[in-house]
């Protein structure tokens, strides 16, 4: 007796397991309905430079809005270097300055004092040369004295020649060839401030959208190099749901068709969407699809955006998709 009641209570187990299966097999989703996951949208935020961590504003999980500075480098060196660049470059701009300006009147006043000078050794050393050459001819002095009088009279006649090319280039002024030069410096040093302040204005780390920080890669006090991720942060701005529609659906599940989404732990508070994106080529339905009997047939990828995200939904969540959701807008 005892085996036949063992038997008769197994029989009833595998009876009922055996109807729960028929209802589930039996039970079919609605003809109109989808499955898909919210897409995970998240990127790593880094510095473009290289240095010491000073402060970390955020932890995991702390909201982050566009443009917030969220970390800092120590910004002393590149402070250090724009301060330089903006020496050099105060100095190049005041030499384009003066050669812009030309020659200053108390220049030209001392060119032609100078001038004026070489031309006065120039008259004393010719009247030596003469006396000299007068007194070599009655033998009063040796042959040796006019050689040196001549001497000295040319060098006198080629610091006059020396004196006015000076006055001559102090009255024309600098070269157009030299403005253009000192032009040019002067470009390339505002390029090299333009630089240093950007490098200083990289110690700043900033978030590139709206998010909420998934992990905090560094402590304060870490040197980094350019790229090296510091926050991994995923992105709330905009929420977006992929799926897959097999073919006989396409003539529904069309760019800007309404639609609603589901989620296991809200099903009667769907989300509202619209089709953002249908692939133009079939593929083969991905594994992730939660629907058995559409594994082995080709479908076509979708993208949803929702209109009315709020923090219910997370990203990589599995969903449900509606296309009953409203009409083409």
């Amino acid at each position: 007796m005892k085996r036949v009641a063992i038997a008769v209570a197994v029989l009833v187990v595998l009876g009922g397991l055996g109807w729960t299966g028929w209802q589930r097999l039996s039970a079919s989703a609605p003809a109109d309905r989808l499955y898909g996951n919210v897409e995970i949208r998240q990127v790593d935020l880094a510095f473009n430079s290289q240095g010491t961590v000073l402060t970390l504003a955020k932890r995991e999980g702390d909201p982050v809005q566009a443009g917030e500075a969220i970390a800092t480098l120590d910004p002393a060196t590149y402070r250090n270097a724009l301060a330089l660049t903006e020496a050099r470059r105060d100095a190049a701009k005041a030499a384009l300055t003066k050669a812009l300006n030309g020659t200053r009147a108390e220049d030209l006043a001392q060119a032609r004092a100078t001038v004026a000078n070489a031309r006065a050794v120039q008259a004393n050393a010719q009247i030596t040369f003469d006396r000299q050459q007068t007194l070599v001819q009655t033998n009063a002095v040796p042959k040796q004295a006019v050689d040196d009088a001549r001497r000295g009279l040319d060098t006198a006649s080629a610091q006059v020649a020396l004196a006015e090319a000076a006055l001559a280039e102090a009255v024309s002024g600098p070269r157009a060839e030299d403005i253009d030069i000192a032009r040019a410096q002067l470009r390339e040093a505002d390029a090299s401030v333009a630089l240093a302040q950007t490098q200083v204005l990289r110690t700043v780390l900033t978030a590139t959208s709206d998010g909420v920080v998934m992990t905090r890669v560094i402590e304060p006090g870490t040197v980094v190099l350019p790229g090296a991720a510091v926050y991994s942060v995923a992105l709330t701005n905009e929420v977006w749901v992929r799926a897959f529609v097999p073919e006989p659906l396409l003539a529904r599940a069309v760019p800007g068709a309404a639609v609603r989404v589901m989620t296991d732990g809200r099903p009667g508070q769907p989300y509202e969407g619209r089709i953002g994106y249908v692939s133009p080529s079939a593929e083969f339905t991905p594994k992730t699809v939660e629907t058995p009997d559409l594994r082995t047939q080709l479908v076509y990828r979708l993208r949803i955006r929702l209109t009315n995200p709020d923090s219910g939904i997370r990203q990589g969540q599995p969903v449900s998709i509606d296309l009953g959701g409203g009409a083409k807008q």
